[in-house]
C-alpha cells in the first residue's frame, strides 16, 4: 500500500516537474510550491484512506496534536528537496513512514526522476526497486564519500574527503544504505519528516541513524525538531561520533 501511494505521488511530483507553477516562501523562508500541496494532498487522502486510525504528520499539513495519541503515525515529506526540484535537479524525493512507539517500523524514500525506489519494513530488510540492499564496509573517513553541507566538512576536525550534497536529506540516507555513499552528516536540525523513513530503510540495510552525540531519534514527539544527523555504517557511524564528541 504504502510504495503503490508513494509512487503514484511520484507521478504527480513529476507532471509538475520544470513547468509554470506557482511557487512561494513559508514563514521561516523556506520555499513550497503547489506540486508540494498536491502531492501532500495525494498521500493524505490515500493514505489516512487506507488506514483511518493512523496519525498523521507531514510537512505540508497543519500539525494536528491527535497524533500523540495514536498507536501508529503516518510521518511525511512529500516533496524532500524543494530546492532541488525548483532548480529542475533529480535529487528531491517522496517520503512516507509509519512510527509506532517513537520509532518508525516502515518506510518509503522514492526518487521520481531517477525512479528509485527505496522501501524497508522492519525486520524485512532493506531493498531498492525490489532488490535487497546492504551498506558498505568502509571504516576510514579518509577518502571516504561523504554526503553532507560541505560549509561544515571541509574543515578540521575532518580529514580529507569526497564531499557531495543533495538537497534532499532522506536521499542522502538511502544513498548510504545501497553503499552509493558511505556516510552523511548533518549538524543542523532536522525534522520528523526529513529521517523517518530513511532511518528504517538505512537501519534495515544494516546502517545506524543517529544524532551527532550518538543518540537514537526518537519520532512523533510534540517538538518535531531533531538536533543533527550521523549515517553510516556501524564501524564507520561509531568514528565520526568520536570525532564530533572530540
Amino acid at each position: 500500500m504504502l510504495e503503490e501511494t508513494v509512487r503514484a505521488a511520484g507521478h504527480i511530483a513529476r507532471s509538475y516537474f520544470g513547468t509554470d507553477y506557482k511557487r512561494w516562501n513559508k514563514d521561516g523562508g523556506s520555499p513550497v510550491t503547489e506540486a508540494d500541496l498536491a502531492v501532500d494532498r495525494h498521500l493524505h487522502d490515500a493514505l489516512t484512506a487506507a488506514r483511518p486510525g493512523y496519525g498523521w504528520l507531514s510537512e505540508e499539513s497543519a500539525d494536528n496534536p491527535a497524533r500523540l495519541e495514536k498507536d501508529r503515525t503516518f510521518v511525511v515529506d512529500p516533496i524532500d528537496g524543494t530546492v532541488a526540484f525548483l532548480k529542475q535537479r533529480p535529487h528531491f524525493t517522496i517520503c512516507a513512514g509509519i512510527v509506532t512507539q517513537g520509532r518508525p517500523c516502515c518506510g518509503v524514500v522514492y526518487n521520481p526522476m531517477t525512479d528509485e525506489l527505496y522501501s524497508a519494513r522492519l525486520g524485512g530488510g532493506a531493498h531498492r526497486n525490489g532488490t535487497p540492499i546492504r551498506v558498505g564496509t568502509r571504516e576510514t573517513l579518509a577518502d571516504c564519500a561523504m554526503l553532507g553541507d560541505r560549509t561544515q566538512l571541509v574543515k578540521a576536525p575532518w580529514p580529507a574527503m569526497h564531499v557531495q550534497n543533495r538537497n534532499s536529506v532522506a536521499y542522502r540516507v538511502v544513498l548510504v544504505a545501497d553503499a552509493s555513499a558511505d556516510a552523511s552528516v548533518s549538524l543542523t536540525p532536522k525534522r520528523d519528516w526529513d529521517l523517518a523513513a530513511g532511518e528504517i530503510i538505512l537501519t534495515e540495510a544494516g546502517g545506524r541513524l543517529t544524532s551527532a552525540t550518538g543518540a537514537a531519534l526518537v519520532y512523533n514527539r510534540p517538538d518535531t525538531l531533531q538536533p543533527s544527523l550521523v549515517a553510516a555504517n556501524p564501524a564507520l557511524h561509531d568514528r565520526i561520533v568520536h570525532l564530533l564528541r572530540q
